[in-house]
């Protein structure tokens, strides 16, 4: 019994470790959106601006897929910490499809910005629509270390290594996933009403 105490104690010190480093990354990663988001605003009083820049459809498709599969991710933790492993299988599953349908979307707007006559990069690109380019990749690469942290919690979901007993890996991950979407809406919001 001691034994297992300690064996315990040593999950929730490691646990409380894991989840430390996580946040000291997650504050970081908002410190880079603070700069961009700073430096767009300093940047709106270039003559260059577009005031009546309106962001693409699919962004707006894009965040609600972004909110549902933070939803889901909830679901899929949920369904884990009461050993149902068939829902916790679907809802991983539906989280890694919208968060792959989001990124899709994501380049999708980008083609219905160019579409609409802006564009990026080049002599024919301005300054709005290049911080918009920038703050989405960022975003997206940000996310693809998300999507690679999720196919990780399926492979050991399959691999039947979470129970009710030890959800570490799929909290962390989930905590990623929420942090990922809550900065795109804050990003959404941002591009959405300051122009």
């Amino acid at each position: 019994m001691e034994n297992r105490m300690t064996l315990e104690e040593e999950q929730a010190r490691k646990g409380k470790t894991y989840k430390m480093l996580l946040w000291f990354g997650m504050i970081s990663i908002c410190m880079i959106f603070a700069g961009l988001t700073s430096a767009y605003v300093v940047s709106k009083s270039r003559p260059d601006w577009l005031k009546d820049f309106v962001l693409p459809s699919a962004f707006v498709i894009s965040t609600v897929a972004m909110l549902v599969s933070s939803f889901t991710f909830y679901l899929a933790l949920q369904a884990t910490k009461k050993d149902n492993r068939s829902s916790a299988s679907m809802f991983l599953l539906i989280t890694l499809a919208l968060g792959i349908a989001f990124i899709v979307l994501q380049f999708k707007g980008f083609g219905q910005v160019i579409d609409n006559g802006y564009f990026f990069t080049g002599s024919e690109s301005n300054v709005t629509t290049s911080f918009l380019y920038i703050a989405v990749l960022v975003h997206i690469a940000h996310l693809l270390g998300g999507i690679i942290s999720l196919l990780v919690v399926i492979y050991n979901h399959y691999k039947q290594k979470y129970n009710s007993a030890q959800t570490l890996g799929i909290e962390l991950s989930a905590m990623y996933w929420h942090f990922m979407d809550f900065i795109w809406v804050y990003l959404f919001l941002f591009f959405y009403f300051f122009k």
